[in-house]
């Protein structure tokens, strides 16, 4: 699966029985002979940690298994992007081929490991770009560095296919011309009903790939770029229903665009505001921080952000806290490197504070407030009682 939509990501941060185990690692565009051999050493690596978890091999082997068996599929190596994630657990499994490239990692814990995946969601840098003309409809996911093509359904490949598709009862005022390349071209010449119609045809057009595009975004919160000649831009906007399309556009033919160039096109449009959302959450944490109504301590972020009680964390992406939290409690025991029971605790505050709904920022270690692991803002002045800790 190419697109991690926010409903695979609320999966992901579920309540699940039993261990679960995350697997990432970098890929090679079109596969590459060792990719195979890497993941089969992954999946082992993964059996050998359930097991040092308690989990009997046999079990541990049947839980990884769909992962074994949909890496077997013929196209499946054939066809990957810059990096991939793998997840089982005994009610859950699935692999994602995603436009981010990954360090090769195996965690087996309580929760899934949902660090990697922050440049994925907003505020990391991910956006789509809806690459559109009369004759071709592209859709395309982007972070920071990549850009890799989203595999469409329901959605009309061009102008000719959704007149085809439009309800026959109704008369159509389709006005058009071959071109010289062979491909169709509206009409715009002139003044009157001629325009008129033509534009018309391209509302029910761009309405039919609203619709179809309703499927994909529908729970995504990122940015949407529009890739087209600008006479396209204010009609495909009047029939977008996605809240969160961007005003400025890529403009010119899109089909004579590579997908590296529109990529950075795009980057340079949602860029600053994605910067601008980090900085502001820096700068406030700056501020409230001598209020008492923020955090760098590492035990009070993560009873913190199992409570709910953070606005926004920030996580160190290059470091890590091992320990584990008593079951139904924020009781947390750390320890200096990981223990084979012991859970990720940067990650653990991570995915909490997401599950609440609330922001997370992975930052390199430098850029992290005071150059804490993890530190947070919290919504309310914190808490008068200091908890108990083993």
């Amino acid at each position: 699966m190419d697109l991690l939509t926010r409903s695979d990501l609320r999966t992901l941060l579920a309540e699940h029985d039993g261990p679960r185990v995350s697997i990432f690692m970098p890929t090679r565009r079109g596969g590459a002979e060792q990719d195979p051999i890497r993941f089969r050493n992954l999946l082992n690596q993964a059996e050998k940690k359930l097991v040092a978890c308690g989990m009997r091999s046999p079990d541990a082997r049947d839980l990884l298994a769909p992962l074994q068996t949909a890496q077997e599929e013929i196209d499946f190596w054939s066809n990957q992007s810059d990096g991939l994630a793998a997840f089982a657990a005994r009610d859950y499994h699935g692999i994602y081929r995603l436009p981010c490239s990954f360090a090769e990692e195996v965690n087996v814990g309580g929760l899934f490991l949902a660090i990697p995946l922050l440049p994925m969601m907003r505020g990391g840098g991910r956006f789509f770009v809806l690459a559109l003309s009369q004759n071709h409809v592209r859709l395309f996911q982007g972070t920071k560095f990549t850009i890799s093509e989203v595999e469409l359904t329901g959605v009309p490949k061009n102008i000719e296919e959704a007149m085809r598709n439009h309800d026959r009862d109704e008369v159509l005022t389709f006005h058009s011309r071959r071109t010289s390349s062979g491909g169709w071209g509206a009409i715009f010449s002139g003044q009157g009903v001629g325009i008129d119609d033509a534009k018309d045809d391209l509302l029910r057009y761009f309405r039919q790939i609203d619709r179809g595009l309703h499927a994909i975004l529908k729970e995504e919160r990122v940015p949407l770029v529009v890739a087209a000649v600008e006479y396209l831009h204010p009609i495909y906007r009047q029939a977008n229903t996605y809240a969160h399309l961007e005003e400025q556009c890529i403009p010119g033919n899109p089909d004579r665009i590579s997908s590296q160039v529109l990529h950075d096109r795009a980057w340079s449009i949602v860029q600053p505001k994605f910067q601008a959302e980090q900085t502001k959450a820096l700068a406030k944490y700056q501020q409230v921080a001598s209020k008492g109504k923020a955090t760098d301590d590492a035990m009070k972020t993560i009873q913190a952000a199992y409570r709910g009680e953070l606005e926004c964390l920030f996580v160190a992406s290059n470091r890590s806290l091992w320990g584990y939290v008593s079951k139904g409690s924020d009781q947390i025991t750390m320890h200096d490197h990981p223990e084979a029971t012991d859970e990720n605790l940067s990650n653990f505050a991570a995915v909490h504070t997401l599950r609440h709904g609330n922001m997370v920022h992975a930052l390199p270690s430098e850029e992290m407030p005071s150059g804490a692991c993890l530190a947070g803002i919290y919504h309310l002045p914190p808490p008068k009682h200091s908890g108990k800790h083993n």
